[in-house]
């Protein structure tokens, strides 16, 4: 409407009519925020800067510094040993995947809802003790899970001093190094997974080649053997299980 009515006036006000009368001007809009009665206090924009920021970090964070990169990898294993394709489907295991992640990692979560958050919201710390009462549960969880050759080889990129105890070691250090260990075991654990199923293909395979049904795939006739196997052996409370234990 604005951009219609400035037109008009463009094509079909004479210049004097514009001369004559100096108080005509060209609508405008102005957008800010004054916080002038807290200076001390952030601004809207920076809150929700800070909070966009938070958001977008947050399935990173969730990836990095849990149990979720070992159970992911170790469920996708598992579908492509039993070969069913996508079944179960991508949504089905990414949340399961997700809610035994929030399960293992309940504990870390409630004492740093006590010891970091409720401090906070009730004005007894400052945010930067927030923070590092916040990261000591984390660097405790990744710090059991994580191999020492691994925090040794990020060390030694990073040409640091050797450190004399896990308060020395950066979390620039900690997080890669957890990461790295935590996807060497999942593949330990899909290996594990990989054998039976790959004993009963290989057999399956030359049955198939003794009978002379090479144009048989032996997808097709493996596949509900090692559904059965699975089923009858409770693979799901057993891969569970030993997932969650792992942690615990």
């Amino acid at each position: 409407m604005w951009a219609m009515l400035g037109v008009w006036l463009i094509l079909f006000v004479p210049n004097s009519s514009w001369a004559a009368d100096p108080a005509i001007a060209t609508p405008f809009f102005s957008v800010g925020l004054n916080n002038s009665e807290a200076t001390m206090a952030p601004t809207v924009t920076l809150q929700i800067f800070l909070l966009m920021t938070v958001l977008s970090l947050a399935p990173a964070i969730l990836i990095m510094v849990t149990s979720f990169t070992r159970i992911v990898i170790v469920l996708s294993l598992l579908r492509r040993a039993l070969g069913t394709m996508q079944m179960p489907p991508n949504q089905v295991m990414i949340g399961l995947a997700l809610f035994l992640t929030f399960f293992i990692m309940a504990p870390v979560w409630q004492k740093i809802n006590q010891s970091a958050l409720q401090p906070y919201l009730n004005k007894k710390i400052s945010n930067q003790q927030a923070l590092q009462y916040a990261a000591a549960p984390l660097r405790d969880f990744m710090f059991k899970q994580t191999r020492e050759k691994d925090l040794g080889l990020f060390v030694n990129i990073g040409k640091l001093e050797k450190p004399k105890n896990v308060a020395d070691i950066p979390i620039s250090v900690l997080i890669p190094s957890f990461i790295i260990s935590e996807v060497k075991t999942a593949f330990q654990i899909g290996l594990l997974l990989y054998v039976p199923f790959l004993i009963i293909d290989m057999v399956v395979a030359s049955v198939l080649l003794s009978m002379g049904m090479m144009m048989l795939p032996p997808v097709m006739v493996s596949l509900p053997f090692k559904l059965m196997l699975f089923v009858l052996a409770d693979g799901w409370y057993l891969l569970v299980g030993s997932l969650v234990k792992g942690f615990v």
